[in-house]
């Protein structure tokens, strides 16, 4: 097992006029990576054997976007100086190894891989969700809130850590993210992430991981919403320390037909929270992510007042509407 720290740079449309801005809205441009071993010891320096970065030819947008220009330091002359995509992502695949465990800068980069994956019709990475590990969630988790997301070269900087290659090029940004990476307490890696470009497929393709203080649940996919809020385990409500169904104090409601919340009582250790996101999948169908935690009483009137809200708003829907009728 290795850890593979990589960052990609995408190019994007300047016209809008691609037919093929809805299939591939960002085309990667260039891979950069740092591979470290399991005891995620770091290289010398941003040069060795432990290191990929390689340029991508586009297809799709030939021009370089003159913001993204800027920022990565890429003309288009350059931008066409690379290897077709299909040879470097074969190239990066056999440098990674078996049992690679991907690491990013933010939820990103591996989706647009895939989606460019997709594009050039390569077999998929995998064929539901993928774990990895996002290193600029861990570092928030490490340092600071743990909901704030923060720029690379602010957690350099904050780390102290030596500036000693130019950011935003593909390399350079894998390379300083390894550098955070290698310097995270052990505990803190248990805080895996999912991506989840491809859902589950099936009920026992369904994600269900404890981390401390919450439980998430990635459902299989179901053809709408009505279909998934119908089902039981998306909708269960089970206390994560003792494993005991719970009847709801609060049942399932949604103030914006996306995101629903619920509320139940577990005897032994109190008031329970649920949320379900609903989120769609490139190909249509509908599929559940749920967290589950553990919440004081004091929070229930929050959520109480959520739903009082949202009934009110319906009220005064209805009642406009049959103004105008």
């Amino acid at each position: 097992m290795s850890y593979i720290v990589f960052d990609l740079e995408w190019n994007q449309s300047n016209s809008g006029q691609e037919p093929e801005i809805g299939e591939l809205p960002f085309e990667v441009i260039e891979i950069g990576a740092v591979k470290l071993g399991q005891g995620r010891e770091m290289i010398s320096g941003p040069e060795g054997e432990d290191t990929f970065q390689e340029r991508v030819s586009p297809v799709v947008y030939r021009q370089m976007h003159y913001i993204t220009g800027r920022l990565i330091h890429m003309d288009t002359k350059e931008l066409r100086k690379g290897r077709p995509f299909p040879e470097v992502v074969e190239r990066f695949l056999a440098w990674c190894g078996e049992d690679p465990v991907f690491c990013t800068w933010g939820p990103l980069d591996l989706a647009e891989l895939q989606r460019n994956m997709r594009f050039h019709e390569m077999e998929p990475l995998s064929r539901g969700p993928i774990a990895f590990l996002d290193v600029q969630k861990l570092f928030s988790l490490a340092y600071e809130d743990g909901k704030s997301r923060r720029a690379l070269e602010y957690a350099v900087d904050f780390l102290k850590l030596e500036k000693d290659i130019p950011f935003h090029r593909a390399f350079s940004d894998a390379y300083y993210t390894a550098k955070v990476f290698a310097g995270l307490e052990e505990e803190i890696l248990k805080n895996v992430s999912y991506d989840i470009f491809n859902p589950p497929l099936t009920r026992k393709d369904e994600i269900k991981i404890q981390f401390d203080g919450y439980v998430k649940y990635i459902s299989r996919q179901f053809e709408d919403k009505n279909e998934a809020m119908a089902d039981h385990e998306v909708t269960s409500t089970r206390c994560y320390l003792c494993r005991r169904n719970l009847r709801k104090k609060i049942r399932w409601f949604s103030p914006n037909g996306k995101n629903y919340y619920c509320v139940a009582f577990c005897q032994e250790h109190g008031y329970l929270k649920g949320k379900i996101r609903l989120r769609r999948a490139d190909n249509g169908m509908i599929y559940a992510v749920k967290t589950t935690k553990l919440i004081p009483p004091e929070d229930v009137e929050g959520i109480l007042e959520k739903r009082s809200h949202m009934r009110q708003q319906r009220r005064r829907h209805r009642k406009k509407a049959a103004r105008q009728e």
